[in-house]
C-alpha cells in the first residue's frame, strides 16, 4: 500500500504543545515565534521531521504558518483548507484567511518597542524576513535562533530523511548533467555572477539528472549545492551514503560543509530571495561577500520540457489514462449496488486505484496522496480520507476523485467529479459551468507573453455569471517524474511568469458548496506553440495548450444545452480521441463501456 489512512494531525495535543512551546519560548527571552509548514528547501512537502506545524497544531494541510505570543495563537492558511483547518485546529489557534490576512500584519498589531520576535533561520527566507521587518518596525527585535524552541520541546521528533538517490535516464531527460550545468553557467556569466546556490530539491534532481526517495509522493532528495561559473562544476551537499545508488560520477559533502563553502566562495552568489534560506544570504554578507538577488537558474530551464521529456511524459499519461478508464468503468458498475444498499467507502475507492495504477508495474510511488470526497467531503478541495473520516457513498452523492502516478517517465495529476446516483439540477448547472471553463482554457489560443493570470479568467467567466468561483488557483506547473507542484508557472490571478512551449501546467476550475458537494475536473496540459491558426500575423506567435490527460467526462453532469456549439465540438473530439488512443491499452469490457460513455452528445 502507498498511502496510509492513519495520519492525522493530533489535535487534541495541540494545547499541551502550544503551552510547552510557550515555555520555550520565555526561557528563550522571546516575546513572539513563528512556525511555517517549511523546511530549508521550502518544498511543498515536507518529510516528517520537519512536520512541525502539523505537530503543534494537529492541521495536515500543504500550507500554512502560525504565529505564537504569550497569550495569544493564530493559524494562517489559504481558502483551499477553510473548512479544514476548523475541523483540525483547536480554537485556541485563532484560523486566519490568507493572504487577506499575514503573519506580519497580525505580529505588529500585537508587538511593541522592546519585543522579540524570534524565527529559525533554516525555514524562512529572505523575503519572509525582509517583510517581517517592515511590518514590525525597528523597536521589535527579530533574532535569528540557533536553536528552534520547538525542536527542543519535541522529544520524538523524527530523524532527517535518508532516502537513497538514483540516476534518472538522460534519454528521458533530453540533456545531459554537464549540459544543463553549462547552461547555468551561461547564464550567470550574463548576469555577472561567479557562483549560484541551489537550495530546492526539484532544481537539484532536474540538475544533476538524479531522483530521491527523502520526501513522501515526492522523488527528490534533499541537499544543497553551489554552481561556479569558471569551472562549470557543482559541489554537492548532501549525505555521502545517499549516493551510492547513484553512479560513481557524482560525490557529495554532508550539508555541515554548506556554510564553510559559503563563506570561501569569490562572489558575486546568486540566491534567490523566495525560495532559499535567509542563513544563506546572511552567511556571505557576514563574510563580505557580494549577493546578487535573483531568481534559481534551474526554475525556468526546469520548466521548458525539452522535447524528449514531453514524449516520455505523453506515454506516462497515455498508461495512466488506461488506469483511469479501467478505474471510471469499475465506479460505474457500482452505481447501482449502492442504490441496492451495498457499501463503498471513500477508502475502497482510494485503494481500488490505488491498486489499478501499481498494477502497470511501472508506478514508482502516488504522485500525492489520492483525494476522494464524497458529499460534503468533496466540498474540501484538499480533503484526506482516513480511517476517522471515512464515508459510505451514499445512493446520489457526487464523488470527486483527485489523484496521480509518479512513473519513470512522467508525474500525472487528474481529476473527475462522478455522479453515484440521480444529480439535482443544482449539482449539473456547477458541474457544467465549471466544465465549460476548463474546455474554454483548453481552445484558447494566445499572444507569446501573456502569463497564467491573463487567462484565469476564461475558466471562471462561466461560473462569474452565475455569481460563483472558487477559492484557488486554476492551473499548477507540473515536473515530468518530480514534483507535482512546479514553480514557476502557473494559472491564477497572481501568476505574472509568461507562458512558454514546453511548460506543463493543470487545467482544474472546480466549485464547493460548504457541507453540501464539490465538482472539479482536471486535464494537465503542455504548452505548445499554435499552428492551427490559417489566418494569423505571421509576426506575431501564438501560443496553445496540447491536452495530456485522456479520460471520460460524466455527461450525466453536462447540461448539454448550456454548452456552445464549438464546446460540444471539444467534448465530442476529446471522447473521441480517447475512445480511439484506448483501443489495445484497456480490456474489451472497458473498450466497450467508452464506445457508449464518449460517443457524441446529443443535440
Amino acid at each position: 500500500m502507498f498511502q496510509s489512512f492513519d495520519t492525522e494531525g493530533d489535535r487534541a495535543a495541540g494545547p499541551g504543545r502550544l503551552a510547552a512551546l510557550r515555555q520555550a519560548m520565555a526561557e528563550a527571552g522571546l516575546s513572539a515565534f513563528i512556525v511555517p509548514r517549511a523546511d530549508a528547501h521550502q518544498g511543498e512537502y515536507v518529510a516528517p521531521r520537519d512536520a512541525r506545524l502539523q505537530w503543534l497544531t494537529g492541521f495536515t494541510g500543504s500550507a500554512g504558518i502560525a504565529a505564537i505570543t504569550a497569550d495569544e495563537a493564530a493559524i494562517f492558511v489559504d481558502g483551499r483548507y477553510t473548512v479544514q483547518v476548523s475541523q483540525q485546529v483547536e480554537p485556541l489557534f485563532d484560523p486566519r484567511p490568507f493572504p487577506a490576512e499575514r503573519p506580519s500584519g497580525w505580529l505588529a498589531d500585537r508587538l511593541t518597542d522592546g519585543d522579540v520576535l524570534g524565527f529559525d533561520p533554516w525555514l524562512h527566507t529572505r523575503t519572509e524576513i525582509d517583510q517581517l521587518c517592515e511590518a514590525v518596525g525597528d523597536g521589535v527585535e527579530l533574532r535569528p535562533l540557533t536553536k528552534n524552541p520547538l525542536d527542543r520541546i519535541w522529544t520524538d521528533q523524527p530523524e532527517p530523511p535518508s532516502g537513497a538517490v538514483r540516476s534518472f535516464p538522460e534519454e528521458i531527460a533530453g540533456m545531459s548533467r554537464q549540459e544543463k550545468i553549462d547552461q547555468i553557467c551561461e547564464t550567470l556569466a550574463k548576469s555577472g555572477e561567479a557562483q549560484a546556490v541551489i537550495t530546492l530539491p526539484d532544481s537539484l534532481c532536474w540538475l544533476l539528472n538524479i531522483r530521491g526517495s527523502d520526501v513522501p509522493r515526492n522523488p527528490v532528495a534533499h541537499g544543497f549545492a553551489i554552481i561556479d561559473r569558471d569551472t562549470r562544476s557543482v559541489s554537492l551537499f548532501m549525505e555521502p551514503e545517499k549516493l551510492d545508488g547513484a553512479g560513481t560520477d557524482l560525490t557529495a559533502l554532508p550539508p555541515s560543509a554548506l556554510i564553510a563553502a559559503l563563506a570561501n566562495l569569490s562572489g558575486p552568489v546568486r540566491v534567490d530571495r523566495d525560495t532559499a534560506p535567509v542563513l544563506l544570504s546572511t552567511t556571505l554578507e557576514d563574510a563580505g561577500i557580494p549577493v546578487s538577488w535573483g531568481a534559481d537558474p534551474c526554475i525556468l530551464p526546469k520548466a521548458r520540457k525539452t522535447p524528449a521529456e514531453i514524449k516520455a511524459t505523453h506515454e506516462a499519461h497515455q498508461r495512466d489514462a488506461a488506469v483511469m478508464c479501467r478505474f471510471l468503468h469499475w465506479l460505474d458498475t457500482q452505481r447501482d449496488a449502492i442504490a441496492d444498499g451495498a457499501t463503498l467507502t471513500e477508502i475502497d475507492v482510494v485503494t481500488r486505484l490505488e491498486e489499478m495504477r501499481r498494477d502497470t508495474g511501472l508506478l514508482r510511488d502516488i504522485s500525492f496522496d489520492t483525494i476522494a470526497g464524497t458529499g460534503p467531503h468533496a466540498a474540501m478541495p484538499h480533503y484526506r480520507v482516513t480511517h476517522e473520516s471515512n464515508r459510505q457513498i451514499a445512493p446520489n452523492d457526487l464523488l470527486l476523485v483527485d489523484s496521480g502516478g509518479q512513473y519513470e517517465d512522467g508525474t500525472t495529476d487528474i481529476t473527475r467529479t462522478v455522479a453515484m446516483g440521480t444529480p439535482t439540477d443544482e449539482q449539473i448547472n456547477a458541474f457544467t459551468r465549471v466544465l465549460k471553463g476548463m474546455i474554454d482554457l483548453s481552445r484558447t489560443r494566445w499572444p507569446k507573453g501573456l502569463s497564467g493570470a491573463d487567462l484565469d479568467p476564461l475558466a471562471r467567466a462561466a461560473l462569474w455569471r452565475a455569481g460563483l468561483d472558487y477559492d484557488h488557483g486554476t492551473g499548477h506547473g507540473v515536473g515530468v517524474a518530480l514534483s507535482v507542484h512546479e514553480g514557476p508557472q502557473r494559472i491564477s490571478r497572481v501568476s505574472r511568469v509568461p507562458l512558454e512551449p514546453g511548460m506543463i501546467l493543470s487545467n482544474e476550475p472546480g466549485y464547493y458548496r460548504e457541507g453540501d458537494f464539490g465538482i472539479r475536473i482536471e486535464n494537465l496540459v503542455v504548452v505548445v506553440p499554435a499552428h492551427d491558426l490559417p489566418h494569423a500575423d505571421p509576426d506575431r506567435e501564438m501560443l496553445a495548450f496540447d491536452t495530456l490527460t485522456w479520460a471520460p467526462i460524466d455527461r450525466r453532469l453536462i447540461d448539454i444545452n448550456a454548452l456552445s456549439r464549438g464546446q460540444r465540438a471539444w467534448i465530442d473530439a476529446y471522447h473521441g480521441a480517447i475512445a480511439s488512443q484506448m483501443t489495445g491499452r484497456v480490456p474489451a469490457e472497458v473498450a466497450h463501456w467508452l464506445g457508449q460513455v464518449c460517443a457524441p452528445l446529443e443535440t
